[in-house]
């Protein structure tokens, strides 16, 4: 046990040294773009004061709006952006496990909905950590009071430190966290603390001292599925005191906790880089112009003052009064000349700010701002040229959204499956899901999906369009679309509710009940068409029926 102790504490160290250049990095951008979050290389006190080095607020503007739109994108509170499916199609035609995973669908949204989930909270600091870091650390696990559901906790990448395996996906986390004596012996027991932190639980002034901890999760090399333990699960995990360096806790996941994502990540390095990294010149530049213009500013409306040498003024009791409605006697000449000028300086603000829009533009466009702005920059457009700029959208997004689904949503659904799974909160599988395996794959249907997917639509129309003219001398050729598949298509692309369409099912039934009433109509009409003929017919043969009546009796 010790063995692993200091062989964790030695490669915390390592890794520790191997990152100090990403550090001095973030916390340049920390200080500039997101102050809250300054804790690289140095420990803020609470509450205070971090938002010195900025005198310009676009980038941190603009990385409150990358982090909302990410969120709107990827992962929106009002809508369900995503759907579990077999990866077997034919099961996907089969009713019963197409509403099982509707049901677990459902379900694992009502668990991220949970008071006590908070994990649309943790995503939005996810998100604007991935906007100035270009990483996130995302903390999934099972409530520790016993109820059923799902927790999610967003750690601070400066705490959390990552190693890669041959196919450079992330394998191990080392994350270091600070934790009161109380309540670490909440969390471990009194009986299981090292000996500084049992210490400081038997002096009541020293319940809620800070002890730090490193936690460790890795592949486990002793991996035994046949067992219920510990050594059962795939994923090994280390509480370690750092102060005492001692073994607190060890155990096991079933699957990875740590659901570390990266915004971008060059071939040849293991941490990931940010919008804000790539324009912190623009950063720093903004700021420097913003102190600059201040300067010029104040100059301007409070000039400094070019008094006469003589000394009459500006000392003792001649002093220049600057105050409204200030009498400056001696202030000019016998001629009338004044004595006190202002120095121009000839500062032109107008050149300062325009340069200091062009700094922001480059910042809004590195955190996407400019992107969402491009349906509300022309609000009025054709019905074409709104799905082409959703295209061209969606396109821009694509790299972005397909590496966290990559990194973060797909690990995080199945984690939140097997969870919620063990806690029996899934209802049973389909028989015939179950002697297939169980397999599942995610259906991704985020509006950044959708954005997409108008490539199809606009296809659609163009064909449409195209075809038009052609539908003019004949139209019988239109008869070659699927109308209702093409608005079944256009309302799944567009992100309308299923429900306001009728189901195939319901379709065919109305063309039947459609298909009687015509025929109903018919016959009524047939039938009010031979009505005079058959009235006419009856009076025909009434008539002759008279005859040899009448012919009888005379």
């Amino acid at each position: 046990m010790a063995k692993n102790v200091e062989d964790c504490l030695r490669r915390l160290n390592e890794l520790e040294g191997r990152r100090h250049n990403w550090d001095s990095h973030w916390q340049e951008v920390a200080e500039r773009v997101w102050p809250a979050a300054d804790e690289f290389l140095t420990s803020r006190g609470v509450g205070e004061k971090r938002s010195t080095k900025i005198y310009d607020a676009t980038a941190a503007m603009a990385l409150e709006k990358f982090a909302a739109a990410l969120e709107s994108m990827l992962t929106p509170r009002a809508h369900k952006w995503h759907s579990l499916r077999s990866t077997d199609e034919n099961l996907n035609r089969d009713p019963a496990v197409k509403v099982w995973f509707e049901e677990v669908a459902r379900i694992m949204f009502q668990a991220r909905n949970s008071p006590n989930a908070g994990y649309y909270s943790q995503m939005h600091e996810g998100y604007k950590s991935l906007g100035a870091f270009g990483n996130s650390c995302l903390f999934v696990d099972e409530p520790r009071e016993g109820r059923g559901g799902v927790t999610y906790v967003q750690c601070h990448v400066g705490s959390v430190y990552i190693e890669i395996n041959p196919a450079r996906r992330i394998d191990t986390i080392y994350r270091k966290y600070t934790m009161s004596a109380k309540a670490a012996a909440q969390e471990w027991g009194s009986k299981n603390l090292p000996d500084k932190i049992a210490k400081a639980l038997e002096q009541p002034d020293q319940l809620y001292k800070q002890f730090e901890f490193l936690h460790v999760v890795m592949p486990r090399t002793d991996y035994d599925k046949e067992r219920k333990d510990a050594e059962g699960m795939p994923w090994l995990s280390y509480h370690i005191g750092i102060d005492d360096k001692a073994m607190i806790d060890e155990g096991g996941y079933h699957e990875m906790p740590y659901l570390y994502s990266r915004y971008t990540v060059n071939p040849t390095e293991m941490y990931g880089r940010s919008p804000a990294m790539l324009v912190l010149p623009a950063i720093k530049m903004a700021q420097e112009m913003q102190k600059t213009f201040i300067r010029a500013g104040h100059k301007i409306v409070d000039p400094p003052l070019l008094l006469h040498d003589d000394g009459v003024l500006g000392t003792g009791s001649k002093q220049v009064r600057l105050t409204p409605g200030g009498l400056n006697y001696g202030g000019v000449d016998a001629n009338g000349r004044p004595l006190i000028q202002p120095l121009q300086t000839g500062a032109r603000l107008d050149i300062t700010e325009g340069m200091l829009e062009k700094e922001r533009a480059v910042i809004n466009d590195a955190f996407l701002v400019t992107l969402f702005q491009l349906l509300l920059d022309k609000p009025y457009m054709t019905a074409t040229e709104a799905l082409i700029r959703a295209q061209e959208k969606g396109q821009l997004l694509a790299p972005t959204v397909g590496r966290q689904q990559s990194e973060m949503l797909g690990p995080q659904i199945h984690r939140e499956f097997s969870i919620l799974q063990r806690q029996g909160m899934l209802p049973p599988i389909p028989q015939p899901l179950l002697e297939a395996g169980g397999e599942y794959e995610i259906g991704y249907e985020s509006p950044s999906m959708r954005m997409q997917r108008t490539e199809e639509l606009v296809g659609i129309q163009r064909t449409m369009e195209m075809v038009a003219p052609f539908a003019e001398a004949d139209p019988s050729i239109m008869s070659i679309f699927n109308a209702e598949e093409i608005i079944r298509l256009s309302a799944d692309i567009n992100g309308a509710p299923a429900t306001i369409l009728k189901t195939p099912d319901e379709m065919e039934q109305l063309r039947k009940q459609q298909q009687q009433q015509a025929q109903q109509q018919q016959m009524m009409a047939a039938m009010t068409q031979a009505a005079p003929a058959m009235k006419d017919m009856a009076q025909a043969q009434a008539t002759q029926a008279a005859i040899p009546a009448e012919a009888g009796g005379a």
